[in-house]
């Protein structure tokens, strides 16, 4: 199902949704008043005007669609620019018919006039350059291939029901096709974004995609007044491990840490390596002293080896949105990563979430101190 997406991929797959809808109605701005030149030659001048005014209020109508929709990265907003995409057309399918029924045409105007007929083939195959799901497709689809009916019950006196029925089973399996090419858009979209996003030493969120998450959620909890906490966390001594052991136990540190901190978040916590040895944990609808027992509980768990088997400590900075009046994300960010240091000058292996300049909270000095050797591993003593 759509919704069941991360938000990462349903922000980048509406910006992509949207964007081929912006240049599919650009396209039928442009062409679709251009053709009523060729309608002007073939078909009766009271024809050629009801067709012309149907013609230039759909080219009207895409305009529209061009200047008020842009990418916003809601799948909401996309799935509004689509219907209003396929809705024009349909609309002037329909009505382009019945101005056309009523008029006997022969040669080149009902050559011509045949031509309306393949609208609905080509919106349906238009259905395939979008990253769609079954369902999706198929609720797209349906008022185009209702349209097609309502036509043909329209003109039910005269309809030739056999050729209408080869043509709706035509048009039955263009909407497969198309489907099926939507879901292979989207099930390749799904796998790129997933390389893309994700860190590809410790399997973590990248930065970028952090960064991204975060503008979101920022926002999200800007209009919602929620809570939304954030933990900048750096491994300490992390250095000495890369200039005694070399940089592949380094990498082995980092994927261990970052593994063992996995473990220990909750559903919806989100893990973004920073840089280095630098990590952010981003913590939606979470605040200051709910932030505290998720970093304690984090802390319990501990944060891995180093090779000489010594425990790997973190000292970790902690921010929140409205607690610390924080108006955009970096802020956020910038607010944490100071703490962090300030928990390195404290002398590491600590939570500091208030300035330098304040007193720290109790709850830091209350917290447990792991007993490491409790969990190492039987025979790595």
């Amino acid at each position: 199902m759509p919704t069941r997406h991360f938000s990462l991929l349903a922000q980048r797959r509406a910006t992509m949704i949207v964007n081929r809808v912006r240049l599919f109605a650009f396209l039928f701005a442009v062409l679709t008043p251009l053709w009523a030149i060729i309608d002007y030659f073939v078909f009766p001048l009271p024809l050629w005007f009801a067709l012309a005014a149907l013609r230039f209020s759909a080219c009207i109508a895409f305009i529209l669609v061009v200047v008020h929709y842009r990418p916003s990265g809601s799948l909401g907003n996309a799935y509004r620019a689509m219907a209003l995409l396929f809705a024009i057309p349909t609309v002037f399918y329909v009505a382009s018919h019945q101005l056309l029924i009523g008029y006997s045409l022969a040669g080149m105007s009902a050559a011509i006039a045949t031509g309306y007929a393949f609208l609905p083939f080509v919106l349906l195959a238009g259905l395939s350059i979008f990253p769609l799901s079954l369902i999706e497709s198929a609720l797209f689809a349906a008022p185009i291939l209702l349209a097609q009916f309502l036509a043909g019950v329209l003109n039910w006196g005269v309809m030739d029901w056999p050729t209408f029925a080869g043509a709706f089973w035509l048009l039955a399996l263009i909407t497969g096709v198309s489907a099926l090419a939507g879901i292979s858009q989207l099930a390749f979209m799904i796998a790129l974004v997933r390389q893309a996003i994700r860190d590809p030493l410790t399997g973590v969120f990248s930065r970028r995609s952090g960064e991204e998450t975060l503008d979101l959620q920022f926002t999200i909890a800007q209009r919602s007044n929620a809570a939304l906490s954030l933990a900048f966390i750096d491994l300490d001594h992390f250095k000495s491990i890369n200039d005694s052991f070399g940089h592949e136990a380094g990498d082995s540190v980092l994927k261990a840490a970052a593994s063992t901190i996995a473990k220990h978040l909750r559903r919806g916590d989100m893990l973004v390596r920073w840089g280095g040895e630098e990590f952010v944990l981003i913590l939606p609808n979470t605040d200051h002293q709910q932030a505290g027992v998720a970093l304690a509980r984090l802390r319990q768990g501990g944060f891995g080896w180093r090779p000489d088997r010594e425990p790997v400590t973190a000292s970790i900075g902690l921010a929140e949105i409205k607690a610390d009046n924080c108006q955009d994300w970096r802020k956020l960010v910038e607010t944490a990563d100071q703490r962090m240091y300030v928990a390195k000058r404290r002398g590491r292996n600590q939570v500091c979430d208030s300035d330098e300049s304040t007193v720290e909270r109790a709850w830091h000095a209350a917290e447990p101190v792991v007993n490491y050797q409790a969990i190492v591993p039987a025979g790595e003593m």
